[in-house]
């Protein structure tokens, strides 16, 4: 079995497994001019820095991108919506989830173990590393969940920054290509 086939199983099993946390959430269009991303949950230790602080920039860049072709403007805090995302990497054996941006919500547990099924799951005796990204569009006002998407794709051993910076756009233009947004 080819890894894009595998990733297209774990990507399947994410969406259909279990209908306690949903992994596809659209309660039809979302309402908003603005946005502001989650606020980040403190680091617990300064000394170590934070080593996805360039892959955390990225994402974002990208999210900003896209919602501002869609007509949305960030601002940096009090959006009418928030965007959060999670970061779950894994392989065959082991997941690890980042939600620096994802808040303290009970979801990203349960999205963990998902994404821990789905690539444990697979009877692929092959080696593999993958990743999933999880954003969410959360009215600021209710704090209910609007819009939920994720895609899964291959990590890439040792890229350069624009093969990294060119997935991770590609990862997120996925993901937000049909999030409806009206005024």
């Amino acid at each position: 079995m080819k890894i894009k086939t595998l990733l297209l199983l774990a990507a399947g099993a994410l969406a259909i497994a279990g209908c306690s946390t949903p992994t596809q959430v659209d309660t039809g269009r979302v309402q908003a001019r603005t946005f502001s991303f989650i606020t980040r949950k403190p680091q617990a230790s300064p000394i170590n820095g934070d080593s996805y602080a360039p892959i955390h920039a990225l994402i974002q860049e990208a999210i900003v991108r896209d919602l501002a072709q869609k007509g949305l403007s960030q601002v940096p805090a009090g959006g009418d919506v928030t965007v959060a995302y999670l970061i779950i990497t894994g392989n065959n054996a082991s997941t690890a989830s980042i939600n620096d941006y994802f808040g303290s919500r009970e979801d990203a547990s349960a999205l963990h173990n998902k994404a821990q099924n789905a690539y444990a799951g697979s009877k692929n005796p092959n080696y593999f590393e993958a990743g999933t990204l999880v954003i969410d569009l959360i009215d600021s006002k209710t704090s209910a969940l609007l819009w939920r998407r994720h895609v899964s794709r291959p990590m890439l051993r040792n890229p350069t920054a624009d093969a990294r910076a060119a997935l991770i756009q590609g990862v997120v233009d996925e993901i937000l290509s049909d999030v409806r947004i009206v005024p």
